[in-house]
């Protein structure tokens, strides 16, 4: 008797969220589905999304959030491998971007079943990948100061906390060299490979996630000026009409500070250092992905920004990923 087909899908059994917790239900109601791997380690995801890519698997699910994701794309790297995606996070960013439901794994999973692949530029910071964004400086900065506890109290809302702290900070020096030439200067840099940011948030407004190219947008002033010419930005239709912003497009940037500053890759802290090398790797990312976006992207935000996690029964555990 042969068995039916099932889908390797990593997850975190760790992840504490409300959004967590549905997930694993999901997977348990639906397990004849998968082949179930449950990971300590965001190291150990890597580890078992390459090793799966290496035996020739045609498609790895990753279900959880941001972290989850990008050390499933991290071992996926490289090879023709398809990623799966069950938003099971806070914000979901990259799901968002390609129009993956990012309410509903019922429907998320409808989308690997019908098999239509997309392929996406697949850029690294250091050496390590990155399939939506990536920063340097200040969102980095909040990033880590962003506690687990409070994203269990507060969701979204959490970072919100963590920038206030952030922006009484005295900021570093950063100089951004482009491929192409061109310099820099400011106090903190984002660099777009899809248009989305934090959710719903259009922030790179001529981003194309096939084009090879990085959006980079550097932040020229700190405190409260960097907030409000932020805000004005998005306002009037994208940030790079901010008085205090430089936004262009590049093949790879080259950033460095007058000291060791955080950097953060698809939402997730990577380390601290002085000299930032972003580029394209040698190949793209291959992503079971819908033909036209599932729902609407207002409505969706309104969901995750209002879904206040409840209180869990789960003992405070380390969240490794």
């Amino acid at each position: 008797m042969s068995l039916p087909r099932r889908y390797p899908l990593i997850f975190n059994p760790r992840a504490r969220s409300q959004k967590g917790g549905k997930a694993r239900q999901f997977l348990m109601e639906h397990a004849n589905h998968f082949a179930l791997y449950a990971t300590n380690t965001g190291q150990e995801a890597v580890d078992l999304a390459k090793k799966f890519a290496d035996e020739g698997e045609p498609v790895v699910i990753a279900a959880g959030g941001d972290g989850t994701l990008n050390a499933v794309v991290s071992g996926l790297a490289g090879s023709r491998t398809a990623l799966g995606v069950m938003p099971a996070g806070t914000m979901n960013v990259f799901a968002r971007e390609l129009g993956i439901p990012s309410n509903s794994l019922p429907k998320a999973f409808e989308v690997i079943e019908k098999g239509l692949i997309r392929e996406v530029d697949l850029f690294s910071a250091n050496g390590a990948p990155f399939v939506q964004m990536a920063g340097v400086g200040f969102d980095a900065k909040v990033i880590e100061e962003t506690t687990l506890e409070s994203k269990k109290m507060l969701g979204p809302l959490a970072y919100l906390v963590a920038a206030v702290k952030v922006l009484g900070e005295t900021p570093p020096k950063v100089e951004v060299v482009t491929a192409e030439g061109r310099r820099e200067t400011g106090v903190a840099v984002l660099c777009g490979n899809g248009s989305l940011y934090g959710g719903q948030f259009r922030l790179f407004r001529k981003a194309n996630n096939t084009d090879s190219m990085l959006d980079v947008i550097v932040f020229k002033e700190a405190g409260y000026r960097f907030v409000l010419d932020s805000l004005s930005g998005i306002a009037r239709g994208g940030i790079d009409l901010a008085d205090s912003t430089a936004y262009f497009q590049s093949s790879a940037i080259t950033v460095t500070s007058d000291r060791e500053v955080p950097v953060e890759i698809d939402g997730e802290w990577l380390g601290r250092f002085k000299e930032v090398t972003f580029g394209e790797t040698s190949s793209r990312l291959r992503v079971l992905a819908p033909e036209k976006p599932c729902g609407t992207p207002f409505m969706d935000t309104m969901r995750s920004l209002l879904q206040w996690p409840t209180k869990s029964s789960e003992q405070p555990v380390p969240d490794t990923h």
